[in-house]
C-alpha cells in the first residue's frame, strides 16, 4: 500500500508540475517582455557600473506583471516604497550611526512598523520594501566605520531599484504592451467561440465545467477592474461593462448544461451564428443577432435554449436595464487594525526571527550568509500555510538556482570572453524563472528565486566570478532564515487557517441555501463562484500546514473533506441553476409545482442543518435518510422526466455536499 501511495504522489506531482508549465494566453507576451528589460538591465549595470545586479533583476520580475495598469501601479509602489525606505533609513544612521545599540533598536522599531502596516493596509508591498530595505542597510553599517561609504551604498540602492523600475515600465510600454481591455475583449471572444461550438455540438466540444466557470469568472472581474483603471471611457461604463461581463458568465453556465444533451434542436444553430455575431462587437452584427433571437422568441424553445436566447438578447441591446452597480472600493486600512491582536503578534514574530538571525549573523562575522534576514521578512505570510509554501518555494527556487550558477561556474565562465557570452549564458536562465514566475501563486515565487539566487552568485561583479563559496553562501543564508522563520512562526502564537476555513465554508453553504431557495441574480453568483475560489486557495494553504501539532491523519482527513465540500458546492450551485430554469420555463403541472415547493423547502432545511456537520457528526445518518426521502418523493409525484432528472441532480449533489 505504501508503494502505491508514493507511486501516486509522484503521478501527482508529474501532473501537477505539466500543468504549471502549460502556455496559457499572454504568458509568452510576459516572459518576452520580462526577459527583453532584464537584458537591458544587465547592458546598463554591466556598461555603466551600477552595482547591485541582482537586485534590479529582482525589480524587475516583480514590477512586470500582466497588463501595463498592473505594471504602473506596482511599480509606483515599489518606487515609492524604496524612496521611504531609504529616507527613513538615512535618517536613522544619522542620529544613530555613532551608537550601534541605538541604531539595531531603531531599525528593529522600524522593521516592527513595517511588517504591522503590512498586515494591515491595502498597500503592504510598500512596507514590505521598507522593511527590506531598513534590515538589509544594518549589513552596510556593520561592515565600515566611515559613514561617507554607507550612506553611498544606501543610495546606490535607491539607483539600482529606481533605473530598474524605469526600464522596466518603458519596455512594458513600449514593446508588446498588454492592455487590460484588449484582454477582456479576447477573453469574452474566446468563451464566445465555446458557447456557439456547444449549441451545434461541434467536434470537438470544449470542456466547460464548473470549475471553468469560477476561473472564467474571476479572470472576467479582474480585467474589468483593470481596464476600469486604464481607461475613464470604460470607467464612465462600468456597471454595463459588469453586466455583460455577468451575461457572458451566465452563457458559459447555461451552454455547460447542454453537455448532457445528446441532441440539439434546429434553433440551436441559430443561437450559435447569434453568438458568433456578438462576438465581432459590431453594431451591424448586433442588429443582425438582434432580428434572429427576435424571431427565435416567437417559437417555443426548451428553457435552456430559451435563457441562453434572453441571455443573447440583452447583450445584443445598447443598454442594459437595471445594470448591476460597480463594487465599491476596498477600504485602505483593515477594519480591525487596531483591535485584533493578530496582527501585532504577526510583526513580533517577524522581528523575533529577524533579530535572531542578525545575532548569528554578527556573532559568526559571515558577511556571505546576509540573506538570513531577508528571508525572515519574505517567507512570513499571514497564515502558518501560507509560510510554510513561501518557505518551500524559496529553498526549491534557491536550490536551482544555485545548481545553475554551480554548473556555469565550473563550465561556462571559464569560455567567457565578452559582454555577448555573458548574454548567451545569463538570458536563457532569465527566460526559465520568468516562465516560472508567470505560473500560478503554488510555484510562481520559485521562479524569482531561481533569477535572485543565479543572480546573486554570478552577476554581483562586473567581471568573471569564480568563487563557489558565494553559491554556498547564499544557500546556508537562505535555508537559516527559513528554518528561524519558520520555527518562530509555528511556535509561537501560530495562525492556523483550517479554522478560518470552516468558518468561510459554513458562510458559503448558507449563501448557497439562499440561492436554493430563490433565484438569485447573475452579480451574487459571481460572487458565490469567487467566494468558492477564495475557500480553495485558503484550503491551498491548509493543505501543507505542519501536522505535527494537530496530528498528521486529522489533517489529511480534515483537508480531504473540505475538498469534497467545496467541489460539491460547486456541483450544486450549477445543478440548482440548472433546476431553476426548467422551473422558470417548464411545463410542470400544478401538482408538480407544489411537489417541488415542498423539496425544494426541505433541501434548504437540509442544507441549514448540515452546515452543523463539522460540531456533530452524528447529524450525518439523519440527513441521509431526509435525503433518500426526498430523492424517492420526487421519483414517485414528480410527471415530468426533464424537471425530475433536474431535481434528483441537485438532490444527488446536495447528498454529496452533506456525505461525511
Amino acid at each position: 500500500m505504501t508503494d502505491v501511495n508514493s507511486v501516486e504522489q509522484e503521478q501527482f506531482g508529474l501532473r501537477f508540475i505539466i500543468a504549471e508549465m502549460k502556455a496559457y494566453p499572454g504568458r509568452l507576451n510576459l516572459v518576452l517582455r520580462t526577459v527583453l528589460s532584464c537584458a537591458v538591465v544587465i547592458l546598463v549595470s554591466m556598461s555603466l557600473q551600477v552595482p547591485l545586479l541582482a537586485l534590479s533583476l529582482l525589480v524587475v520580475f516583480y514590477v512586470t506583471q500582466s497588463n501595463v495598469v498592473i505594471t504602473r501601479l506596482v511599480g509606483t509602489l515599489f518606487l515609492l516604497g524604496t524612496t521611504l525606505a531609504i529616507a527613513a533609513s538615512i535618517l536613522l544612521l544619522k542620529f544613530t550611526y555613532a551608537y550601534p545599540l541605538l541604531r539595531i533598536l531603531g531599525a528593529a522599531t522600524l522593521f516592527f512598523i513595517s511588517a504591522y502596516l503590512m498586515r494591515v493596509t491595502a498597500i503592504g508591498v510598500v512596507f514590505f520594501i521598507v522593511g527590506i530595505v531598513v534590515i538589509y542597510v544594518q549589513t552596510f553599517a556593520d561592515t565600515t566605520d566611515q559613514p561617507e561609504l554607507v550612506v553611498r551604498s544606501v543610495l546606490w540602492v535607491w539607483v539600482a531599484v529606481c533605473y530598474s523600475i524605469a526600464v522596466t515600465l518603458c519596455v512594458n510600454t513600449l514593446f508588446l504592451p498588454l492592455e487590460p481591455w484588449r484582454q477582456l475583449q479576447a477573453l469574452v471572444a474566446r468563451q464566445l467561440d465555446s458557447v456557439a461550438q456547444l449549441l451545434t455540438g461541434a467536434q470537438p466540444v470544449p470542456h466547460i465545467d464548473a470549475r471553468h466557470i469560477q476561473r472564467t469568472a474571476i479572470s472576467l472581474q479582474q480585467l474589468l477592474r483593470f481596464a476600469c483603471m486604464r481607461d475613464h471611457n470604460v470607467r464612465q461604463e462600468q456597471a454595463l461593462h459588469l453586466a455583460r461581463v455577468n451575461a457572458v458568465c451566465r452563457l458559459l453556465m447555461l451552454t455547460a448544461h447542454l453537455n448532457t444533451d445528446s441532441t440539439r434542436p434546429p434553433e440551436a444553430a441559430e443561437l450559435s451564428r447569434a453568438v458568433l455575431a456578438l462576438k465581432l462587437m459590431e453594431p451591424k452584427a448586433a442588429t443582425h443577432a438582434l432580428s434572429t433571437l427576435d424571431r427565435l422568441g416567437t417559437r417555443q424553445l426548451p428553457g435552456v435554449y430559451e435563457e441562453i436566447r434572453t441571455t443573447l438578447l440583452s447583450l445584443s441591446l445598447p443598454n442594459f436595464a437595471g445594470a448591476a452597480a460597480p463594487a465599491p472600493k476596498p477600504p485602505v486600512l483593515a477594519a480591525d487594525a487596531f483591535s485584533n491582536p493578530r496582527y501585532a503578534q504577526f510583526a513580533l514574530k517577524t522581528l523575533l526571527a529577524a533579530m535572531l538571525c542578525y545575532l548569528f549573523y554578527m556573532a559568526t562575522d559571515w558577511p556571505g550568509i546576509h540573506t538570513i534576514m531577508l528571508t525572515c521578512l519574505i517567507v512570513a505570510q499571514p497564515s502558518l500555510g501560507a509560510t510554510w509554501m513561501k518557505a518551500s518555494l524559496r529553498v526549491g527556487g534557491a536550490l536551482f538556482g544555485s545548481g545553475l550558477a554551480l554548473v556555469m561556474l565550473v563550465w561556462v565562465i571559464p569560455h567567457l570572453t565578452g559582454i555577448v557570452g555573458l548574454m548567451f549564458m545569463t538570458l536563457p536562465v532569465m527566460a526559465l524563472a520568468a516562465w516560472v514566475a508567470t505560473g500560478s501563486e503554488r510555484i510562481s515565487y520559485a521562479g524569482v528565486q531561481i533569477m535572485f539566487t543565479f543572480s546573486l552568485a554570478l552577476l554581483e561583479t562586473f567581471g568573471p566570478s569564480t568563487n563557489l563559496t558565494d553559491v554556498r553562501d547564499r544557500m546556508i543564508g537562505i535555508v537559516m532564515g527559513v528554518v528561524i522563520s519558520v520555527f518562530i512562526h509555528a511556535v509561537l502564537w501560530p495562525e492556523a487557517e483550517g479554522e478560518a476555513l470552516q468558518r468561510s465554508i459554513g458562510r458559503l453553504l448558507q449563501r448557497i441555501s439562499a440561492n436554493l431557495r430563490m433565484p438569485t441574480p447573475a452579480t451574487e453568483t459571481a460572487a458565490l463562484w469567487a467566494e468558492i475560489g477564495q475557500c480553495e486557495a485558503a484550503l491551498a494553504r491548509v493543505a501543507i500546514e505542519p501536522s505535527w501539532q494537530a496530528g498528521e491523519t486529522h489533517q489529511e482527513h480534515m483537508t480531504y473533506r473540505l475538498q469534497q465540500i467545496i467541489a460539491s458546492a460547486r456541483y450544486l450551485l450549477m445543478a440548482n441553476h440548472a433546476l431553476q430554469i426548467e422551473i422558470e420555463h417548464g411545463s410542470q403541472s400544478p401538482g408538480d409545482a407544489h411537489v417541488l415547493d415542498e423539496i425544494r423547502a426541505a433541501m434548504c432545511a437540509a442544507l441549514d442543518h448540515g452546515r452543523q456537520i463539522f460540531e456533530q457528526p452524528d447529524i450525518q445518518p439523519s440527513l441521509e435518510r431526509k435525503l433518500a426521502l426526498l430523492q424517492a418523493q420526487a421519483q414517485r409525484n414528480i410527471r415530468d422526466p426533464q424537471l425530475r432528472r433536474r431535481v434528483s441532480d441537485t438532490l444527488h449533489a446536495l447528498g454529496a455536499l452533506l456525505h461525511r
